[in-house]
């Protein structure tokens, strides 16, 4: 059962899956697996297309199931099914044009073959989806998935399954034939039983810590995984920025889902000479943000537990000598935070080092760009990342250590359809989103094939030294000089 965290009501009730529930469910998957890479590309394709049409048709409906279940405000539940249809229908338009078969060209010691490419499907992915965006996130997984030609079993975060099995459903209603798509419901261990279940490949999203041991279990089968795990995204905010702009992208940054976003600002590092402007423009704006259930900016702590942690991080950021320039200590009032702006904090707190996942931004002065990026790049976190300033601003953002960063704009990088998004470090590895989400799930196959007789034979026994002569002095003439 799965509850309102502003109120408590009961939200959506689902049946805990069994290890030996989620075993059958992954079989039935690889039955409607191979029927659904048989249709091919254009046949996915319009299948694909028309569950994008039924879920821009349904926006309203599932952003009210996703704010009943998760707290999150409709208009930010709204804006997340937007961006997740877009993503779908990136990935049904383009699975043809990245992962269809290919001439590849050939090289000199083997130019009487010609090269072949093609990407065929894992067979059976299994995908663990969060509860901060549980349409969102595991669409990135789950439309180019199955646009590359897979089934798909999701396991939804215990906090938002019905969100999860609302989208299972209606992909139904337009793939009626097999259950290409399909779900189990339950907590950690029903994540690892699907790991251990059979399936070709995982696509996790959640905790570093919970990303280890979805490793581990996935290890035991030598299973292939993808690791969306948490950040620490910091932003830069170099001394020619528009400060207006920077702080109306570090409030969006840092409070957007009540700062539960993995891809969230949770640091600002701004160079001497605009922090101060800076700092009051950040007050300015996060000081008239509403706080409550409904019709609100920010909504409630889904997680009950991450409540504990934010109000750790607050009062250890106070208790080393950071100054509370609005919200502070008394900010937690579950199941709500109030927004929190912190500065001067010293960069060996929590508040700095750890994710917090609240709505709190510590903003810290440095001397220059180097000093920020030093210390943006300190952590072993490096998922996203934002940069604000004219002249260096996109030659800062390319020496950030992370997956993704965004110039003059906060967390848009998650949007374009057309990018890859994941993280190193800490934050993970493999990419949704882009061509390289569709090949994430989906396996290079390499074909050579004889066109003519060898020229320059030296794969096969029947090869003369006067053979191996004449290719060395080939190679010599082409590659050595």
């Amino acid at each position: 059962m799965s509850t309102n965290p502003a109120t408590g009501a009961e939200a959506g009730r689902l049946p805990v899956a069994s290890p030996t529930d989620v075993e059958a469910t992954v079989a039935r998957a690889r039955a409607a697996g191979g029927w659904w890479a048989g249709l091919g590309v254009a046949a996915r394709r319009e299948r694909l297309l028309r569950w994008r049409t039924r879920l821009a048709s349904r926006i309203e409906e599932l952003a009210e199931l996703v704010h009943v279940e998760g707290g999150k405000p409709v208009a930010e539940a709204v804006i997340e099914v937007v961006t997740a249809v877009e993503h779908l229908d990136w990935a049904a338009r383009n699975a043809k044009r990245v992962l269809g078969p290919r001439r590849v060209r050939t090289r000199l010691m083997l130019a009487e073959f010609s090269a072949h490419l093609e990407y065929q499907p894992y067979g059976v992915v299994g995908v663990i989806g969060p509860w901060n965006y549980p349409v969102f996130t595991p669409i990135g997984s789950i439309a180019y998935a199955l646009a590359a030609g897979n089934a798909v079993v999701l396991k939804p975060s215990e906090y938002t399954p019905a969100v999860g099995q609302w989208l299972v459903d209606s992909f139904a209603e337009v793939v009626h034939e097999e259950p290409v798509f399909s779900a189990v419901h339950g907590l950690g261990e029903v994540g690892a039983a699907l790991c251990r279940s059979g399936v070709d490949k995982v696509a996790f999203t959640g905790s570093t810590a919970t990303g280890r041991k979805v490793m581990a279990a996935c290890a035991e089968s030598l299973t292939p995984v993808l690791i969306e795990a948490g950040g620490k995204d910091a932003m830069i905010v170099d001394t020619d920025a528009d400060l207006d702009a920077a702080a109306a992208a570090a409030v969006w940054g840092g409070f957007t889902n009540a700062g539960q976003t993995c891809i969230g600002i949770e640091r600002v590092y701004a160079v001497e000479g605009v922090f101060d402007g800076f700092v009051d423009r950040v007050v300015q704006r996060a000081e008239r943000l509403t706080v409550g259930a409904d019709g609100t900016d920010i909504g409630p702590i889904t997680m009950p537990s991450q409540l504990e942690v934010i109000r750790r991080h607050i009062d250890d950021a106070l208790a080393r000598g950071g100054r509370a320039v609005l919200g502070g200590a008394d900010a937690v009032q579950p199941p709500y935070v109030r927004p929190t702006v912190l500065v001067d904090v010293p960069e060996d707190s929590a508040a700095i080092r750890e994710e917090t996942f609240g709505p709190t931004l510590t903003i810290n002065r440095v001397r220059d760009v180097d000093e920020a990026v030093a210390r943006t790049n300190a952590l072993r976190y490096g998922l996203g990342g934002s940069v604000f300033g004219r002249r260096r601003a996109m030659a800062v953002a390319q020496r950030l250590r992370s997956g993704m960063a965004s110039v003059n704009s906060a967390l848009t990088f998650a949007g374009m359809s057309t990018l890859p998004f994941g993280g190193v470090g800490d934050s993970g590895f493999g990419r949704i989103h882009g061509a390289d989400g569709l090949r994430e799930f989906a396996q290079p196959k390499a074909i050579t094939r004889r066109r003519a007789r060898s020229l320059l034979p030296a794969t096969t026994f029947d090869r003369t030294d006067a053979d191996i002569a004449r290719l060395v002095k080939i190679v010599k003439r082409f590659y050595g000089r």
